[in-house]
């Protein structure tokens, strides 16, 4: 399977200044080519120091600099907060740059504060998302964007360097639930999964999203989804569920309170009834339930049990892709390389052994 890294620039705990973290993660980044990683990715947040990567083009392309094979993943680029045209410009530009190794995610946000920043009504987010993705995939298979829709009017105009590679088979959106499959399906696009439901639900979800993808694309099966994970990886049994307890866990517990999980008045923004749902379990079962439930989605523990949290999420989605992050809920920066390094070392070469081996290579 393919596995690439994630730089996550979270700075929870104000020890270290702004600065530092992007040095740190950036020496991460680094390091993901020459330990054999085939991938790099950074998440796009904004305003809040739970993930300070407002670029996610921006962070790749001086990646593409730095690295000579691996690909570079957006992760995602969330597009409601964004002119389309300036996105299909950004990662035409970025495909030139890296000769061709962008994988590209989108998704349509999901944090308020966010959207108010951008002054983007968040009830709109899934009726933009639809017009920007639909504008957006089209530049980048024809070299020219035009759009009339409702949210969304461009004149024709060409994209200059013009796309050179398709990106279909290579373009993911994160996540999937009953609403967003059929859009999903029908752009013909990836699903990319961040572990925040029971697996016998995302398992059910996604086998909704296949049969979907089958009825709009004549018969053709999905592209495997791409799993993204935070992993803890110790020699020590007992020191790896030390960094569950301190690290996965204020990692969820800044989840929680970055994306609102807990406050049911977002049931009554169009589009995000279903968190307003899980507000409703969060109040039943309690906030530190729902952290653990979260952080136990991960992969942590020894080397070997590592390797078969990852094998054992990979035979249910069926995925063909993990995405590592090794740094985050104020883990020691020393101690996040030394998980990576112990991860390249031991769980690296087994999980790149497995198959699917080369999930692009079809784009």
């Amino acid at each position: 399977m393919h596995v690439g890294m994630c730089a996550f620039f979270q700075n929870l705990d104000g020890r270290h200044t702004d600065r530092e973290v992007y040095r740190h993660e950036i020496a991460l980044a680094d390091l993901a080519e020459p330990l054999g990683f085939e991938s790099i990715w950074a998440a796009e947040h904004h305003f809040t120091p739970y993930d300070m990567c407002p670029s996610t083009a921006q962070f790749l392309t001086y990646m593409a600099g730095r690295t000579r094979q691996v690909r570079l993943g957006s992760m995602v680029v969330v597009l409601p907060w964004h002119d389309p045209v300036r996105v299909a410009e950004e990662i035409t530009v970025l495909d030139h740059l890296s000769d061709g190794r962008v994988i590209l995610g989108l998704g349509r946000g999901l944090a308020r504060a966010e959207f108010e920043a951008f002054r983007v009504p968040m009830d709109e987010s899934r009726e933009r998302f639809v017009e920007y993705a639909d504008a957006i995939l089209g530049a980048l298979e024809t070299g020219y964007i035009e759009y009339q829709g409702a949210h969304y009017r461009q004149p024709r105009a060409a994209i200059r360097p013009s796309p050179f590679r398709s990106f279909r088979g290579r373009t993911y959106v994160a996540a999937v639930s009953p609403e967003s499959a059929p859009i999903v399906a029908r752009f013909g696009l990836g699903v990319l999964i961040i572990p925040q439901k029971p697996w016998d639900t995302t398992v059910r979800e996604l086998a909704d999203y296949r049969r979907l993808y089958r009825e709009t694309n004549g018969g053709a099966a999905a592209p495997r989804p791409l799993i993204a994970t935070f992993v803890a990886c110790h020699e020590d049994g007992e020191r790896a569920r030390e960094m569950l307890e301190t690290y996965i866990r204020r990692y969820c517990r800044s989840t929680l309170e970055h994306y609102e999980f807990a406050n049911a008045g977002l049931a009554s923004i169009k589009g995000y009834e279903y968190y307003g749902a899980l507000a409703g379990n969060i109040a039943r079962h309690g906030e530190d339930r729902f952290v653990q439930f979260l952080a136990d989605l991960q992969a942590w523990g020894t080397p070997d049990e590592v390797y078969e949290r990852v094998c054992e999420h990979q035979r249910l989605a069926d995925s063909g892709m993990l995405i590592a992050i090794f740094s985050y809920g104020a883990m020691p920066h020393d101690e996040a390389r030394r998980s990576m390094r112990l991860f390249a070392e031991t769980v690296l070469p087994r999980l790149k052994a497995r198959p699917p081996h080369s999930p692009f290579d079809a784009a």
